[in-house]
């Protein structure tokens, strides 16, 4: 019996289900990770993985980056909590809104679904209204104003998919699929109680969706037109697809921001910005209340402040790179899956992609969730076998980072070979 086996049965003794977030569990058992370095994890059976899970998103830089160890320890040394502000809080407020010209302000937080929550509730404190409207499969967190579903292409109350979820909370949202402005646009002209629209500008939370042509560009004018804020989700896509985002690289400008994972590299850090009019109603002094002990930590922030200068100084190799990589890799593996006569998609834009198993383009919440889950369950053991550590659900998504070579693509390469023949068999 292996370590990560043991452990597992040991987890399952005290914590629910074994782990402490469902999406680090697959079947049989997930593997207990030992250490990190670079694009390589280490689990408590000294199997090495090259990791393209990334912490979802969080290690744009890889594990253990030199400078922003660096920066951490030398905080360390200083303090770990202080419960009161700092200088360093306004350098990474500073940081934020030079990368990000449609935030005016910044309020640190703790993690994306905080963020998230705490922009919901400006948007309502904003214009005095209720309702929220997502888009279908998107995510923005387990707060229950966001953890809803609705019936594939109809807008309708949200229902919630948690047990103890509030319905009474829930029927506040509203849901329209993703790729779908007209619906939208329908749907706003029918209500006239909407706080704001909040959207993954690429939606990294059913695979990879991205967004058609247009479609950021009118749900701006849509939103813009009926004076509703529009939020931009930038928990994953913040200073991953560009410095400044998704809203930088598709030059859209929303209200309100929302960011996380790459910002600290592996560090609970997140924040919520957009226009001074709109953040300026957040406590105390405003009446949108937001409160948080841990936020502004110092430790976390001394991550995100090394993060983004090291983004910054690196922007032009690094997105570069990461794109000729991605492109490598997604386009070796689209010719194997075509040569062993495999249905299949793949989506991919700058350091993401996934891969479906599905005849059908993949644009939204329904053709995603056509795709054969069990063929991509047999390719991720696979991979796993071969050392290739990817996320365990085929709606998440692949992430390249800095650390990885040549060479890691290439064994990457030869794995996903292996595991498209298992596939095909």
């Amino acid at each position: 019996m292996s370590k990560s086996q043991k452990l597992f049965n040991d987890a399952k003794k005290v914590i629910p289900s074994g782990v402490n977030s469902p999406v680090r569990y697959f079947e049989p058992y997930p593997f207990f990770t030992k250490k990190s370095n670079g694009a390589y994890i280490w689990d408590e059976d000294n199997q090495r993985y090259i990791d393209f899970c990334n912490g979802y998103g969080a290690l744009l830089l890889g594990h253990r980056r030199k400078e922003v160890l660096s920066a951490v320890s030398k905080q360390l040394t200083q303090g770990t909590m202080f419960c009161t502000p700092t200088q360093s809080e306004i350098e990474l407020s500073k940081l934020i809104i030079g990368n990000f010209p449609s935030i005016q302000k910044v309020r640190l937080v703790n993690t994306g679904g905080e963020a998230t929550m705490t922009a919901i509730r400006l948007a309502r404190g904003f214009t005095k209204k209720k309702k929220i409207i997502k888009f279908e499969g998107c995510y923005h967190g387990a707060h229950d104003s966001v953890l809803v579903k609705a019936g594939s292409g109809s807008a309708h109350n949200g229902i919630s998919v948690s047990d103890g979820g509030l319905d009474e909370v829930s029927k506040n949202t509203l849901v329209v699929q993703y790729n779908n402005s007209e619906e939208l646009e329908r749907l706003i002209s029918k209500n006239k109680d909407i706080a704001g629209v909040i959207v993954e500008p690429i939606l990294a939370n059913m695979g990879l969706i991205l967004p058609e042509k247009n479609f950021l560009s009118e749900i701006r004018k849509i939103t813009k037109d009926n004076d509703v804020p529009l939020i931009f989700d930038e928990v994953v896509t913040g200073f991953r697809v560009s410095p400044g985002g998704a809203q930088q690289h598709f030059r859209i400008k929303p209200d309100i921001t929302t960011l996380a994972k790459a910002l600290g590299s592996g560090f609970a850090v997140a924040a919520v910005g957009g226009k001074k009019e709109i953040m300026d109603l957040l406590s105390p002094g405003g009446k949108v209340y937001q409160a948080s002990t841990y936020a502004g930590n110092p430790t976390s922030v001394s991550a995100a402040i090394a993060s983004i200068k090291t983004i910054n100084k690196i922007k032009n190799k690094l997105y570069s790179k990461l794109e000729k990589y991605n492109t490598m890799l997604t386009h070796a593996i689209d010719d194997m899956a075509i040569d062993l006569k495999i249905p299949h998609q793949i989506n991919f834009t700058s350091s993401m992609f996934q891969i479906f198993f599905t005849d059908k383009p993949v644009v939204d919440y329904s053709s995603s969730m056509n795709a054969d889950t069990k063929k991509f369950k047999k390719m991720f053991s696979s991979l796993l076998h071969k050392g290739i550590f990817i996320a365990p659900s085929q709606f998440e998504v692949v992430f390249l980072s800095d650390a990885h070579t040549k060479t890691d693509l290439e064994n990457t390469i030869n794995a996903y070979d292996v595991a498209l023949k298992s596939v095909k068999n």
